[in-house]
């Protein structure tokens, strides 16, 4: 099979993109005849239609959705390389990307970022938010240096990549300030029967929690389940229940979400890695997160 050319899979990603020829001919100074000329010529190459012509409308059949998708992250991989190149060539200067898992707590997310930029004031970070799956797929395509994750890459996954254990914390149990003086005494017991914001299936520490409370035979209501974190503390501000967060960001979570601390324990340990495609991780702007581990444990 001969090279794929890019410029007629281009101009059938910007036919597709713009829902007709005329309207991609428009965009691109060319006549519709050699649009539809080009398309022809791809659709031989591939051996198959790419488009269902309804009367005068064309839609992407289902071989065609699949080249478009694929043609969509080529010419996206395509543009990201020339701001690459462009900015290097401006200034030299400096990309991080980094993705953070999107139940970790922003606020750890934003202690590590801030080591990094301590002592790279000049590097321009990109951070992406997404499940840990989706994340370890952008690893393995180089789209991202390293993920911030609550919980370590499994073993058995196809993803050539390291764990490096960044940060211990205890957990702290927050509700809403009005709500305070409901527990403050008899923790943890004190959470018996009373609304609990629980993290949702992606967070390490949910299975961990039910297991907790089940040890200390305490019941409580669960109110809601989150996957966003952020969204959490703030039904817990308002009243909807309590939830637990590190200890070692308990002061930010209290100062921002004006919420109180009722309890804490050492049983329940949220941890923070940097999940990395080195066992040494040599990329200089990352280093800094491993310039110390930090066992935070309760007060």
């Amino acid at each position: 099979m001969n090279q794929l050319n890019y410029q007629h899979l281009y101009y059938f990603y910007v036919t597709a993109k713009e829902g007709s020829i005329v309207k991609a001919a428009h965009l691109l100074h060319l006549t519709p005849q050699t649009i539809s000329e080009q398309i022809r010529t791809l659709e031989a190459y591939f051996g198959f239609d790419l488009f269902d012509r309804v009367g005068k409308r064309l839609q992407l059949n289902s071989q065609g959705q699949l080249s478009y998708n694929f043609a969509k992250d080529i010419f996206n991989l395509g543009s990201e390389l020339l701001l690459s190149v462009k900015n290097q060539n401006q200034n030299q200067q400096r990309v991080l990307s980094v993705g953070v898992t999107d139940v970790l707590p922003k606020v750890l997310a934003f202690d590590m970022f801030q080591r990094c930029l301590i002592q790279h004031p000049d590097v321009r970070l990109v951070c992406k938010e997404g499940d840990l799956p989706n994340l370890c797929a952008e690893l393995a395509m180089n789209k991202i240096d390293g993920i911030l994750s609550d919980r370590p890459l499994p073993r058995n996954s196809h993803i050539k990549a390291y764990n490096h254990l960044l940060q211990r914390s205890g957990l702290s149990f927050f509700v809403a300030q009005s709500l305070a003086p409901e527990y403050l005494k008899d923790f943890p017991q004190c959470l018996d029967n009373k609304p609990f914001l629980l993290p949702g299936d992606n967070s390490a520490q949910k299975l961990s929690i039910l297991a907790w409370f089940a040890k200390h035979n305490i019941n409580p209501q669960i109110a809601a389940e989150f996957e966003d974190g952020a969204l959490m503390k703030i039904f817990a501000q308002r009243g909807y229940g309590v939830f637990c967060s590190p200890t070692s960001v308990e002061r930010d979570i209290e100062k921002q979400y004006k919420v109180t601390v009722i309890g804490r324990t050492k049983a329940l340990t949220e941890r923070l890695y940097l999940i990395s495609p080195e066992r040494t991780v040599s990329n200089p702007l990352l280093t800094p997160l491993l310039s110390q581990i930090d066992e935070l444990a309760p007060a």
